[in-house]
């Protein structure tokens, strides 16, 4: 995979920004890392691969309050020095708001929902 985001990096003569996903909740349905191994995952993205790790990005689980879970990616991207977060949807973005979201994905809210 880093030779994807070197040649990438190359054509484009520009540093990409990248955003790490985060397995917020642990759920099994769910990709991104695991909460445990985020620190060892940024310092090789940041360290060994030379990434522009600008932020970190999570979905809650559905059947939850969504706020706790993205105060939890606010501190996480603190520890680690970060401040954009990608987190809050359609259907919850204005808590993703209040909790200090940088990028939101409201796809649905414009487009009407997937069939």
């Amino acid at each position: 995979m880093h030779k994807k985001f070197q040649k990438k990096k190359q054509k484009k003569k520009k540093k990409l920004k990248i955003f790490i996903q985060v397995n917020i909740a642990n759920e099994s349905q769910k990709n991104g890392i695991d909460i445990n191994n985020l620190n060892e995952f940024y310092l090789k993205c940041k360290n060994d691969l030379n990434l522009n790790i600008v932020g970190l990005m999570c979905l809650p689980p559905e059947s939850k309050e969504p706020t706790e879970y993205f105060l939890l990616l606010k501190k996480l991207a603190k520890h680690l020095n970060i401040f954009e977060l990608s987190m809050g949807m359609s259907n919850d973005y204005q808590e993703a708001i209040k909790c200090g979201s940088s990028y939101l994905r409201v796809g649905s809210g414009i487009f009407g929902k997937r069939v």
